[in-house]
C-alpha cells in the first residue's frame, strides 16, 4: 500500500555543478507522470487512513484490515498503486538523466541527496519521541506499534534507492536490448517464485524485490521514449498483465488480495510476488491507455499544490494516523466500527476530517525540508557515490526492519543516513 513524496516521486531541478555528460535540454515537464505520482500518493494516504480496524483493550492496541472482509480484495488490483509508483519514478528517472548536464556520479549524488534529506526531521522527532511519551505514561505497546510502523513505512525507499542507482546501467541495457531487459527481470521473477512455493524457501523470495520492482521500474523507460504510449502496446500490457493475474491467483499459490492481510499465509507484497508484477503491468496499460483523458483534467493547481509536499506527506500520514488513534482510541476508548457497518460509513468522514487535522501542522512544519540545500558541491566520484548509497540504503533498511522502536538501532541507522549524506557534501576545489 510507497523520490515518496520522494525522490521516486519528484524530478525537480536538482542544483549541480559538473562537467557536462551531454547537453542538457530545457524539456517540458510530463503532467500525465506529475499526475500519476499526485494520485499515487493520494491513494496510499487514502488507504492507511482508511483500511486500519483498531481496538483497544487497556493494554494491547490491535490493528486489523478492512480490506480482509472477504471479496473486497479485488479492490486492491487497483488500490496497490506501488506499482504505478515505480512506473513514474522509472519515466521520471529516464527523463531526468537524459536531459541532465550532470555526469553519472554527480546525478546520483544529487537523487541520493533529495532522497535521504527529508528524513532528518522524521529522525530527529521520532527518536526522542517514544522515550519522551514514555516518562509521561503512555502505554508503552500502542506507542512501539506506532514507533515500528513509521519505520517500516520506509521499504519503499530502499527499494527505490536501488532503482535510481541503477538508473545509468538500466538504461544503457534498455538502449542496447529494448524489451528483453524487462522479460529477463520477469522470469527471475518467475524462477525466484518456482523456488520459493516448490521448496519452501521463504527467504529466496526476497530476490524478488529486485525482480519485481525493476522490472516495472524498466517499463517507464519505454513511456519515456513513447514506445508505451502506441493503443495497441497499451492494451497488450494490460490485458496480458490482468489476465495473467487471474490465471495466477485462480491456479497458483498465490492470494487474491495485493496487500499484505492480517493472518494470511502468504503476501503478494511482503515479498512481492509474479502476480504483483503481472498486476503492475496491467496497471500500467490501464493508465497509458487513460492517459488522454487524465491530461485534459484541470490539475494544474493541484500538482502545483502537492509536489512540493509529496514526500512530506508519504512520511508523516502514519505519524498523523497514531496521534488520532492515540487520542480516540487509546484515550478516549472508542474502538473503530466493523467495516461497512452503518457506524463505520458513519463515522468515516469524522475520522478523515481529524486525520486531515492532524496532517495540516506536519505538512506545514516539514515541507521545507523536502529539498536539501543549494550548496557549491564538489566532485562526486562513482566511489564515493557508491559508499553514500550504502550507508544511507543500509540505515533506511534498519529502520524500516526495526521501526523507530526505542533502542539503539534507529539511532545508529540515522547515523549512516546522516553518514551517507556527508559523503556527498561539498568539497574543496583544488
Amino acid at each position: 500500500m510507497i523520490e515518496a513524496p520522494l525522490t521516486v516521486l519528484l524530478d525537480r531541478p536538482v542544483a549541480v555543478a559538473a562537467e557536462p555528460r551531454a547537453q542538457a535540454t530545457a524539456a517540458p515537464r510530463d503532467p500525465f507522470i506529475d499526475l500519476l505520482r499526485v494520485l499515487g500518493m493520494a491513494l496510499i494516504v487514502f488507504q492507511h487512513w482508511t483500511i486500519p480496524v483498531l481496538s483497544y483493550d487497556g493494554v494491547g492496541l490491535t490493528t486489523g484490515n478492512a480490506l480482509g472482509t472477504p471479496g473486497v480484495w479485488v479492490v486492491t488490483w487497483l488500490s496497490q498503486v506501488m506499482p504505478l509508483v515505480f512506473f513514474a519514478g522509472g519515466a521520471a528517472n529516464a527523463i531526468s538523466f537524459g536531459r541532465s548536464a550532470a555526469d553519472a556520479p554527480r546525478w546520483l549524488a544529487a537523487r541520493l541527496r533529495r532522497l535521504a534529506w527529508p528524513l532528518l526531521p522524521l529522525a530527529a522527532v521520532w527518536i526522542p519521541l517514544p522515550h519522551v511519551l514514555l516518562t509521561f505514561g503512555v502505554p508503552e505497546q500502542p506507542l512501539e506499534v506506532g514507533a515500528r510502523l513509521t519505520g517500516q513505512l520506509l521499504w519503499f525507499l530502499a527499494v527505490y534507492l536501488i532503482a535510481v542507482m541503477a538508473v545509468p546501467y538500466a538504461l544503457r541495457l534498455h538502449e542496447r536490448y529494448g524489451w528483453r531487459v524487462p522479460a529477463a527481470l520477469a522470469a527471475g521473477a518467475v524462477v525466484t517464485d518456482v523456488v520459493r512455493f516448490s521448496a519452501g524457501f521463504e527467504a529466496v523470495g526476497y530476490l524478488n524485490v529486485v525482480f519485481v520492482w525493476l522490472a516495472v521500474h524498466q517499463l517507464g523507460f519505454f513511456y519515456a521514449e513513447g514506445r508505451l504510449r502506441r493503443p495497441r502496446c497499451s492494451w497488450a500490457l494490460s490485458l496480458g498483465g490482468f489476465g495473467a493475474a487471474a490465471l495466477l491467483v485462480a491456479y497458483g499459490p498465490y492470494p487474491g488480495s495485493m496487500i499484505g492481510l492480517p493472518g494470511a499465509e502468504v503476501s503478494n507484497m511482503a515479498p512481492p510476488t509474479l502476480a504483483m508484477l503481472a498486476v503492475g503491468a496491467g496497471q500500467v496499460g490501464l493508465a497509458v491507455l487513460l492517459r488522454p483523458w487524465l491530461v485534459r483534467l484541470p490539475t494544474g493547481r493541484l500538482l502545483a499544490w502537492a509536489g512540493p509536499r509529496i514526500m512530506t506527506v508519504y512520511l508523516w500520514h502514519m505519524p498523523a494516523l497514531f496521534v488520532v488513534t492515540g487520542l480516540v482510541v487509546v484515550l478516549v476508548g472508542i474502538d473503530t466500527p466493523a467495516p461497512g457497518s452503518a457506524f463505520w460509513w458513519a463515522g468515516w468522514p469524522i475520522w478523515f476530517g481529524l486525520l486531515c487535522l492532524a496532517m495540516w501542522p506536519l505538512t506545514k512544519m516539514f515541507a521545507r525540508f523536502e529539498t536539501p540545500p543549494a550548496l557549491p558541491y564538489g566532485t562526486a566520484g562513482w566511489g564515493g557515490t557508491l559508499a553514500a548509497a550504502t550507508l544511507v540504503g543500509g540505515g533506511v533498511l534498519t529502520l524500516t526492519v526495526g521501526g523507530f522502536a526505542p533502542g539503539g538501532g534507529p539511532f545508529l541507522a540515522v547515523l549512516a543516513v546522516l553518514g551517507g549524506l556527508l559523503m556527498t557534501a561539498p568539497r574543496t576545489q583544488v
